[in-house]
């Protein structure tokens, strides 16, 4: 097989292909095995039928161009190859002779190629380059941003006698009801004031509840069948905590670390 090259773009090339009838054979040879196992002729078992007969019924261009469909991405594939081309997306491809139609086995198959391929581009030599490298400004606020939500992660649930107040975490027990039917209720939720992931008009009723008071409140259903319609919700605060953050110390550092003292566990947030 003979490839000729021709770049068109930096992005798009050209190949000329001519492949010789003694390497297009074999794919002949196949076209006319599958026509044969496809056709019934009288006399004959079916897969039995002679290439000549093959030949005759069908014709010799059917055979050929079956021939020329089965091999010529194999054809391309290695033309490819041949030119050290990096293909990207589908050719276009456009055969130019078919050798073989009138039953000779002379000739050569020549088909063309139009490719886009990948450009070739050159880098400049980075040895010549010089690089400075800034040193990272460490965000001191970010850190002790990061500090306190580790600090949270280890805090613990401390009641308070007072009513709640942003933040604060509420344990409740709420009803609520349409027309004086109760159409849900739940007890012993844990809630923290501000979440605002329960029902709208939560947080405004239960800032300045005490443990133990209860108040009512309207607000529209989230879920269920009612969803959408206004209920009137009772809810009573069962207790009122809030989290006791542990101090940020060396004792904290080893407790919540791998590190033994909080300087360490600050330059390691740092990094981060």
């Amino acid at each position: 097989m003979k490839t000729e090259s021709e770049k068109l773009s930096p992005t798009r090339v050209k190949l000329t292909v001519e492949v010789p009838f003694d390497e297009l054979k074999p794919a002949v040879e196949t076209a006319t095995k599958k026509i044969a196992d496809q056709v019934q002729i009288p006399g004959f078992r079916k897969g039995k039928v002679p290439s000549k007969l093959v030949e005759q019924r069908f014709g010799r261009p059917a055979i050929m161009q079956e021939a020329v469909n089965d091999a010529l991405p194999d054809f391309y594939q290695q033309a490819a190859a041949e030119a050290e081309i990096k293909p990207v997306g589908r050719p276009e491809v456009e055969i130019t002779e078919v050798p073989g139609l009138d039953g000779s086995e002379d000739g050569s198959l020549l088909f063309t190629v139009e490719q886009d391929v990948r450009p070739e581009i050159e880098l400049p030599d980075f040895s010549t380059y010089e690089v400075e490298i800034e040193e990272p400004s460490v965000d001191e606020d970010a850190v002790e941003v990061r500090l306190d939500e580790l600090r949270e992660r280890f805090g613990t649930l401390v009641g308070v006698d007072r009513p709640a107040q942003d933040r604060d975490f509420v344990s409740l027990d709420m009803v609520a009801t349409i027309d004086d039917e109760e159409i849900e209720s739940v007890e012993g939720v844990s809630y923290q004031i501000g979440e605002g992931n329960m029902l709208e008009g939560l947080d405004e009723a239960l800032i300045g509840l005490s443990a133990e008071e209860t108040t009512t409140f309207a607000s529209k259903l989230a879920g269920g069948d009612r969803a959408g319609e206004e209920a009137q919700v009772k809810v009573t605060a069962q207790s009122v905590k809030v989290r006791e953050l542990p101090e940020a110390d060396d004792e904290f550092a080893e407790m919540a670390s791998e590190f033994d003292t909080i300087d360490e566990l600050k330059d390691d947030l740092k990094k981060q």
